[in-house]
């Protein structure tokens, strides 16, 4: 950090891919993007554009490791079946399955879903694309805050996140959820138009 600091903007990409791809920036990225934020608040948006970006190509490193070999990973500890139905449900929410947890703060286990990304085989732009816009929504709002309210409120964010990991890993399970319900409707309503539009006139 010391090293890249100077560096500015592009210091600041560089850490966050670090932070993404390799091992987590202590404390964390978002406090890390905070003193960017505050060095120069006439730049928020695009420290947090930055940010983002960085981590979304940062975050092509274990999405390919989960493409590379992740496969026999899985099939090892849940059954065929079960493999089938998770990438059914992947693919049919797979932007929002991504963009969701990209913006948890830690301690969300978001290394798990890009892993998945790749095992599954998720279009690399759209996991990018799906990362970045998580990433950036999350940076986005913490640098706000931090504005109007001060650093102290990230770490009270931060503390009561972990306290309660259990409440928003149930909250994000409920808009998985809605999100699959949502499809599944989209879906079936367009298997009842489709043969209706194809009769010749």
């Amino acid at each position: 950090m010391a090293f890249l600091k100077p560096f500015g903007l592009w210091g600041l990409g560089a850490l966050a891919f670090v932070d993404s791809g390799l091992f987590p920036i202590p404390p964390t990225m978002d406090l890390v993007l905070i003193t960017y934020v505050l060095a120069d608040p006439s730049r928020l948006i695009l420290s947090c554009f930055v940010a983002a970006l960085g981590s979304a190509v940062g975050c092509l490193i274990p999405y390919y490791i989960g493409r590379a070999g992740g496969e026999l990973f899985l099939l090892k500890r849940i059954n065929r079946e079960r493999y089938e139905q998770l990438r059914d449900r992947f693919e049919k929410q797979e932007f929002f399955v991504i963009a969701i947890p990209a913006m948890m703060p830690p301690p969300f286990p978001l290394k798990v879903f890009e892993f998945a990304a790749g095992v599954f085989e998720m279009k690399p732009l759209v996991f990018a694309a799906a990362i970045f816009t998580g990433k950036f929504l999350r940076f986005l709002i913490f640098a706000f805050i931090t504005i109007k309210y001060g650093v102290a409120i990230v770490h009270t964010i931060g503390r009561q996140f972990h306290e309660h990991l259990g409440i928003v890993l149930t909250g994000v399970g409920l808009v998985f959820v809605l999100i699959g319900v949502f499809v599944a409707r989209k879906l079936a309503a367009r298997k009842r138009t489709t043969p209706a539009e194809s009769i010749p006139e």
